[in-house]
């Protein structure tokens, strides 16, 4: 059964961009530092981490058979042009589609989250949905929607940016560290979280 799966790059102070960010520089002033443990830059078009411990959760990243990915996120993004990666569908939670979607692959959905998460699980399969943005993320987990988070944790302090986990639901979220890899750039933190 499909598992939603948070992946972000977070530095240690929580920051998963730098100050400042939007459409015309996303990851913020000096954000694409958390962006490191990639590698050096597209290679034939594709990102593709030098260590064999990125690689591991670069891969699983690439498996996901669907996408939620917030509003802002996606408008940064440019949706990524339609196609993420494989050509797997994307999901926005919105309160309402824009009139032009010049993607096919994306689906504004807005019946509201738990609808946005079934649709995503359904169109994924057995594969898991990769989920992208701080918000959409933080309203999956007061929901009782997010499976795991995957945090590349980041040696750097960015002292200001975009928090991952700045509006929290107001009781305690227990979480499983399930796994551990060091890599030269970052450290791969996996947690699941516990059901009430």
């Amino acid at each position: 059964m499909a598992r939603v799966v948070l992946y972000m790059a977070m530095s240690l102070d929580g920051f998963i961009t730098g100050p400042d960010d939007d459409k015309e520089n996303p990851a913020g002033r000096d954000g694409m530092r958390l962006m490191e443990w990639l590698g050096p830059g597209p290679t034939a078009g594709e990102f593709r981490p030098d260590s064999a411990e990125s690689r591991i959760v670069f891969d699983e990243c690439m498996a996901t058979g669907a996408v939620i990915t917030g509003r802002r996120t996606g408008d940064f993004a440019g949706y990524w042009g339609g196609d993420h990666h494989d050509g797997v569908p994307i999901f926005v939670p919105a309160h309402r589609a824009p009139a032009d979607n010049p993607h096919p692959r994306v689906h504004y959905v807005t019946e509201g989250i738990a609808a946005c998460v079934a649709q995503a699980k359904e169109a994924a399969g057995d594969r898991d949905v990769m989920m992208h943005g701080a918000y959409t993320a933080q309203e999956c987990l007061k929901a009782g929607l997010l499976d795991v988070i995957e945090i590349q944790l980041m040696p750097v302090l960015l002292g200001q940016g975009r928090l991952l986990f700045d509006n929290l639901p107001p009781e305690h979220v227990e979480l499983d560290l399930v796994r551990t890899l060091p890599a030269p750039k970052t450290l791969h933190l996996r947690y699941e979280v516990k059901r009430g």
